[in-house]
């Protein structure tokens, strides 16, 4: 379990880091073109010259005087009055370290970019989850998380020394796709190494080891401001998982699913504490197949029986709802007004309590309750926050803070009860599936935070709308506190 939390570890630098290689910096049009007609105007004289103001008595920041071909002499005086977009590029004149921003120009027109950047790490995430959860199945657990920490290392740290922005995008969306599938792996054999007892224990360890990462991420990005100096110190340590080759194990019941009992066997002996080990054939931990009994199982299962279908768009709804509310509160984290570094930190530091208390909560209360009841609470904290005024930044942050707890919480949830809903040879599948819906509402997100210009409660009205809906399709779930793992689609779902 603690190999397997390694990988979750480093994956929040690549999900979060981006925020703090944008952060918002003074800058104004490049106003150049007048140094050809008054090479010995002073700084202050070019702009007061060539860049309007706004009503604050500050320089426009997004548009400047049209260019002429007048002598200094005229422009002095008779001033220019018409005003465009800058045409030139910026300029940054407190000279901040380099920045996604800085370098490529991020800001006005271009600040879009920023967004459309998010969603489309996001698809990368929803195509990880669509090609790996459905290959897991087919290959194996084991190579799969291999190979995806292999695509993250290499374009991880490829994203470190590429020169535009559109390149950084494409090589940001194949970290993403690796990220996404080890985190479903990480799920899969978390779950299907341990007992009834320890699955939630066992998920949620692997999960604490996220906030763990995201509390890093706070660290190493107040420490390191030059932004591809920071993405070579996040991506570089995936490299040493390598190791994981020699020493990470195969799922023993996905082995027996398949028919290979004989290769289920040595990872079983080599965690047992007795030898020879004695596999149960009868109702023990694994129920074990002969080779013409095996079923390979597909996207189709999950819809062909009423139950099993009842539950995947159930979970493909609370997975959705789950995503839109965690990534809405991430990545707003630079406009509640207080210091990002700290409510960054803040933020991680949360995930600690809200996944270790979901052990015990999914343990004295069941899946059922635990997930609806996080669900609604996640979403009425962002309600809430629509009725906050602006000049209250402690208060709206405070609140920020609450809805991450329970947004970390249900997310959590949602992942041990999915794991448990899906019978083992679909529970890649299921679980990416569901994965899959929920990076169509992290895709979303990043497209949902520029609502707020034409109303700051626009956003978090729809952050916590959602959640707070979907909560109720949970009384329709099946519990499954307890109960045995469903090994094919034939076994009655719990």
């Amino acid at each position: 379990m603690l190999l397997l939390s390694l990988p979750l570890l480093l994956n929040p630098f690549q999900m979060i880091a981006q925020v703090f290689m944008v952060v918002e910096v003074p800058h104004h049009c490049d106003t150049s073109w007048i140094r050809a007609v008054g090479p010995n105007l002073t700084e202050e004289e070019q702009l007061n010259l060539t860049l309007p103001r706004g009503a604050d008595g500050e320089f426009e920041q997004c548009s400047m005087y049209s260019p002429v071909d007048w002598d200094l002499d005229s422009i002095m005086a008779y001033g220019l009055n018409d005003t465009q977009k800058c045409s030139s590029g910026w300029v940054y004149p407190s000279e901040p370290p380099p920045s996604l921003l800085t370098e490529f120009d991020l800001v006005c027109d271009r600040a879009v970019l920023n967004n459309v950047s998010q969603s489309i790490y996001m698809a990368g995430l929803l195509i990880g989850a669509m090609i790996f959860g459905i290959l897991s199945d087919r290959i194996g657990r084991r190579p799969v998380l291999l190979i995806c920490i292999l695509i993250q290392s290499v374009f991880g740290l490829g994203i470190a020394f590429v020169p535009h922005f559109y390149v950084y995008t494409a090589f940001r969306c194949v970290v993403a796709a690796a990220v996404s599938g080890i985190m479903i792996t990480v799920v899969s054999l978390a779950t299907e190494w341990v007992g009834v007892s320890y699955r939630p224990k066992a998920v949620l360890i692997a999960h604490t080891a996220f906030a763990i990462g995201q509390m890093m991420v706070a660290g190493l990005s107040y420490g390191i401001r030059n932004w591809r100096l920071l993405e070579i110190t996040g991506s570089a340590p995936m490299f040493a998982l390598f190791f994981y080759i020699w020493v990470l194990p195969e799922s023993a019941r996905w082995l027996v699913t398949k028919g290979r009992i004989e290769e289920a066997k040595k990872p079983l002996e080599l965690s047992s504490p007795q030898k020879p080990l004695s596999i149960p054939t009868g109702d023990g931990v694994l129920k074990l197949k002969p080779e013409q009994d095996v079923k390979s199982g597909s996207f189709l299962d999950l819809f062909r029986k009423k139950d099993l279908r009842k539950v995947t768009l159930i979970m493909l709804c609370v997975w959705f709802a789950d995503s839109i509310v965690f990534y809405g509160l991430s990545l707003s984290v630079t406009n509640f007004g207080l210091d990002i570094y700290l409510t960054q930190l803040a933020f991680g530091a949360v995930e600690l309590p809200a996944r270790i208390s979901c052990i015990f909560l999914l343990e004295w209360f069941g899946r059922k309750k635990v997930q609806g009841i996080l669900l609604l609470l996640a979403g009425l904290m962002c309600l809430i926050l629509t009725g906050i005024p602006e000049d209250q930044p402690t208060a709206i942050t405070v609140l920020a803070i609450i809805g991450k707890l329970t947004a970390t919480a249900t997310f959590s949830t949602s992942y041990v009860y999915a794991a448990e809903l899906f019978p083992t040879i679909v529970r890649q599948t299921g679980v990416g599936l569901c994965s899959t819906m929920a990076r169509v509402a992290g895709i979303l997100a990043p497209l949902i935070i520029p609502l707020d210009q034409y109303h700051r409660s626009i956003p978090m009205a729809i952050f916590g709308s959602i959640p707070v809906v979907v909560s109720l399709f949970c009384i329709l779930l099946p519990e499954t506190q307890g109960v045995d793992l469903a090994d094919d689609t034939g076994k009655d779902q719990p």
